[in-house]
């Protein structure tokens, strides 16, 4: 099976360099930028990548840019900061290519540094809140993931914002999907602070967005 991988940038110059180098073989990349202004597009689309330039902002709007564009059978998402590995993108997507799930996400393994307290307590209360509701174990609601990209299309994600990632998961439940999770390393991101959990602001607009998505 083919695998895309999908990567919402805003302004990750400083990282994609690294990122893009460290793809797995047969591991093909879809950059989609969402409003930088540092070059990030430029950049992705000399090192090879697939440039999609979103106009709609929100990275919900850049995922499902991204996934529209897409071809393969199966679909990754992954952070482009540099904070996720991307030799642990075959952990998420083998158990989609041989059959073993439908939803596979990627559970940080991170030190406290690299995710700050605010930001896990609100992924860890997410989390929780899925598991009561649709019976899922997981453990975090993580960036990196894999799906079918035909199913994942017909689930119809509505979210254009940072409920995104969470309205997947909760679709997918609701549909009877098997959802997996595994382990994946977590570390500081390449360059600057992350949009979501570099501040409380962040982390709380997210978590609202992802409250409206449950």
């Amino acid at each position: 099976m083919s695998v895309d991988v999908v990567l919402p940038v805003l302004d990750e110059a400083g990282s994609l360099p690294l990122v893009l180098a460290a793809l797995p073989e047969g591991f093909r990349p879809i950059v989609v930028d969402n409003g930088s202004t540092d070059g990030s597009a430029e950049i992705a689309s000399r090192l090879g990548a697939e440039v999609i330039l979103e106009r709609e902002r929100g990275f919900g709007a850049a995922c499902f840019a991204g996934l529209l564009a897409a071809t393969g059978d199966v679909v990754c998402f992954m952070d482009a900061d540099g904070s996720l590995d991307p030799a642990d993108l075959p952990l998420v997507a083998d158990p989609i290519r041989y059959g073993d799930a439908e939803l596979v996400l990627g559970a940080r393994q991170a030190r406290a540094r690299a995710w700050p307290l605010h930001a896990r307590l609100a992924n860890r209360a997410l989390a929780w809140e899925i598991r009561r509701r649709y019976g899922v174990a997981l453990s975090d609601v993580g960036p990196m993931r894999a799906a079918p990209r035909a199913r994942l299309l017909a689930l119809g994600i509505s979210d254009r914002r940072f409920g995104w990632p969470l309205e997947m998961v909760v679709r997918a439940a609701r549909e009877g999907w098997r959802i997996a999770e595994v382990p994946v390393a977590y570390r500081e991101r390449v360059a600057g602070r992350s949009k979501v959990t570099g501040t409380l602001r962040g982390t709380a607009r997210a978590v609202i967005d992802m409250a409206k998505a449950l």
